[in-house]
């Protein structure tokens, strides 16, 4: 038998024009009659509309459901859809999507509670505090190895031209701003990535606090990631994002070496090249103890150096 949230919300789907999606920023200050208005952090049911509208799946997932706005939304919309949450039993960081909808499905798609703004075991739901609860995640770099992991377990549930995903927004305190949408995006492949939407978020409770020492406007919005799952392996998939994330690293040390050199006025000694990397940058020489071969590595095979003179380097 249908709730009468689910009523209300077919009954709706029949007066609702099509939503224009032709854009990359959605907003939409209502939430409408589906999931729970009580329930913190959710996400208006017309975002999903549009979403579904747009991609349209024959299938979906939200392995974080909530109150379960987007499963409603796509029930409304005909779509076949599997909700899950950690506060129904399913943990996405131990247990296997595909294994417990038994199928790979169209689109995946997670609304994940993002650091501590909200909390929900042991608040929003329980009675205690739930290890696995992203909102309760020790810091910035614990929840963001936690939803890597979260994503690829939604990658593995998708089928293969499938789209997987999710809506996460960023957090300003203490003076530091945390960009969760950016760390997601880098620690997949970026040739999966294929889109990023914006959505405005209204009626915030932050929004009704004053600031008199603010400087910058309130973040009022969220992303919504959205990646297209391509034919290769996990293991494939894995060993993309380690070369990704190797790349990255040697063009950090291309740039370091660039400023110092930059900063010794385009010609230096390999040894004061050494003493200035090393008393600027001395947390990133202890996690390498071959910095000073990284150092060469980076004069001799870049191409942006040359040597007229044994043990002295000139900007090319």
């Amino acid at each position: 038998m249908k709730s009468t949230n689910q009523i209300l919300a077919d009954a709706q789907s029949l007066l609702l024009p099509p939503i224009d999606v032709t854009g990359s920023i959605l907003s939409f200050p209502e939430r409408g009659p589906w999931g729970s208005s009580s329930w913190r952090g959710n996400c208006s049911g017309h975002v999903y509309r549009a979403l579904f509208q747009s991609i349209k799946p024959a299938s979906f997932c939200d392995p974080m459901s909530g109150s379960g706005t987007a499963i409603q939304v796509a029930e409304m919309m005909g779509i076949e859809a599997f909700g899950l949450d950690l506060h129904s039993g399913f943990n996405i960081l131990r247990d296997s999507i595909v294994k417990k909808i038994d199928k790979e499905v169209d689109l995946v798609l997670s609304h994940c509670p993002y650091s501590g703004m909200v909390l929900y075991s042991g608040q929003q739901w329980g009675s205690e505090p739930h290890p696995d609860d992203l909102s309760r995640c020790h810091d910035d770099n614990d929840f963001c190895e936690k939803m890597q992991i979260a994503m690829i377990n939604q990658r593995e549930a998708t089928k293969i031209g499938g789209y997987y995903g999710t809506i996460v927004g960023d957090w300003r305190r203490g003076g530091v701003y945390s960009s969760y949408q950016a760390e997601i995006i880098s620690r997949l492949p970026k040739d999966e990535l294929a889109g990023v939407l914006i959505k405005a978020q209204h009626n915030m409770q932050s929004n009704a606090k004053s600031y008199k020492a603010m400087k910058l406007p309130f973040i009022t919005h969220e992303y919504i990631l959205i990646f297209k799952r391509k034919k290769c392996t996990t293991m494939q998939f894995l060993q993309a994002i380690a070369i990704e994330q190797a790349q990255r690293l040697r063009g950090t040390w291309r740039s370091i070496v660039r400023h110092v050199m930059i900063q010794l006025g385009g010609q230096a000694k390999l040894e004061v090249v050494y003493q200035t990397i090393q008393e600027n940058a001395p947390d990133k020489l202890q996690r390498n103890p071959h910095w000073k071969d990284k150092i060469r590595q980076v004069l001799n095979s870049s191409g942006d150096y040359f040597s007229e003179e044994r043990g002295v380097w000139k900007l090319a």
